[in-house]
């Protein structure tokens, strides 16, 4: 009827414009969306404990977040970004000196091999000093220029942050009654709609424990040993190798095997070794040992889907295409499932 297409033009025009204004918010809300879903176990325990105190009882898994999320967030945060402002210096002001490093690694690499090393690097020893350090200087520059774009922006972060945690609130206290007036508007069956948001719960849930708790701790595990060893930046280094876990088939050798050669070839031959040794069978074995255990087959998604849609999303979307593109990942899948069910496709 000529009224239910004005209704249903209404929806979707109105539903658009709402999009347009939430829009400056989506990391917000979606961040908001991610702590409710990886929170909501703990949020039930609670109300099986105090089942007609809803607001305090969100209000006290608000709390939890607070602590142990934004406040160590906001404490590792201001300690990387002192790091990489003293570290930026120090490359600056040749403090720290490339062509040194080369001059050590001559001095190890066999005789036969030094004619070689001669011709093409140490004849150009002062040149390749001046990239190598742009090198370094360039992704130390973008940090701290992040640092201060943080600093300029403070008004906004703040919003940003008050946003989500007002969200969070919100969601934890009536999500399941949100979760369930939606399914009720869904023009799905039943089994479709409960398939699609059980997928997409245990995707961001399995993304959370899967890649953030386990970069988290690859992260805590090689700042704790970089510090134990006394090299300079621990705190940097450490979020830096929490950042690399979080990419599929990338991982936290990107830092600890290069340092490691590092101290070798700057006489600091022990620590190079114990950096070596617990890097390859403390750091790396943590994703092995873990990932199975937090997650377990909860995405059922090839690996290289989840490196493709995790690169994807961080290229698109930055930080927030970490949890976006895998969860796009499971809705595909998950859409030409139920659609080949549909047609009578089963898979076997």
């Amino acid at each position: 009827m000529f009224e239910d297409r004005v209704l249903l033009g209404f929806v979707i025009v109105s539903t658009i414009a709402m999009a347009w204004i939430s829009w400056p918010f989506f990391g917000a809300i979606l961040w908001a969306l991610v702590v409710t879903i990886a929170f909501a176990p703990v949020h039930d325990r609670l109300l099986l404990i105090n089942p007609a105190r809803r607001n305090s009882v969100a209000s006290a898994t608000l709390l939890m977040v607070v602590a142990l999320v934004i406040v160590p967030a906001f404490a590792v945060g201001t300690l990387m970004v002192e790091e990489a402002l003293r570290t930026y210096n120090s490359l600056q002001s040749q403090e720290i000196n490339l062509g040194r490093l080369l001059l050590n690694v001559q001095s190890i690499i066999p005789e036969q091999w030094q004619g070689y090393f001669e011709r093409y690097v140490v004849s150009d020893i002062s040149g390749l000093q001046q990239r190598l350090s742009s090198v370094l200087t360039g992704g130390l520059q973008i940090i701290a220029q992040q640092a201060v774009n943080i600093g300029q922006q403070a008004f906004n972060f703040a919003l940003a942050l008050g946003v989500m945690l007002y969200l969070t609130f919100f969601l934890l206290r009536d999500g399941r009654y949100l979760t369930r007036r939606i399914g009720e508007v869904v023009p799905l069956r039943a089994e479709q709609r409960s398939a699609l948001f059980e997928k997409f719960t245990t995707v961001i849930r399995a993304t959370v424990k899967g890649s953030v708790i386990v970069a988290i701790v690859q992260g805590v595990l090689g700042g704790l040993l970089f510090a134990i060893l006394d090299i300079r930046a621990a705190v940097l280094w450490g979020v830096v190798m929490g950042l690399l876990a979080l990419i599929p088939a990338v991982g936290t050798g990107l830092v600890w095997f290069p340092v490691g050669i590092y101290l070798l070839v700057t006489g600091s031959v022990w620590q190079g070794m114990v950096l070596l040794l617990c890097g390859f069978f403390i750091i790396s074995m943590v994703d092995n040992v873990l990932r199975p255990i937090l997650v377990g087959q909860d995405t059922q998604m090839p690996d290289y889907v989840v490196l493709i849609s995790t690169l994807g999303g961080l290229s698109v979307m930055g930080i927030n295409g970490l949890i976006v593109g895998p969860v796009i990942a499971a809705m595909f899948i998950s859409a030409w499932e139920i659609f080949a069910e549909s047609r009578g496709l089963h898979r076997h």
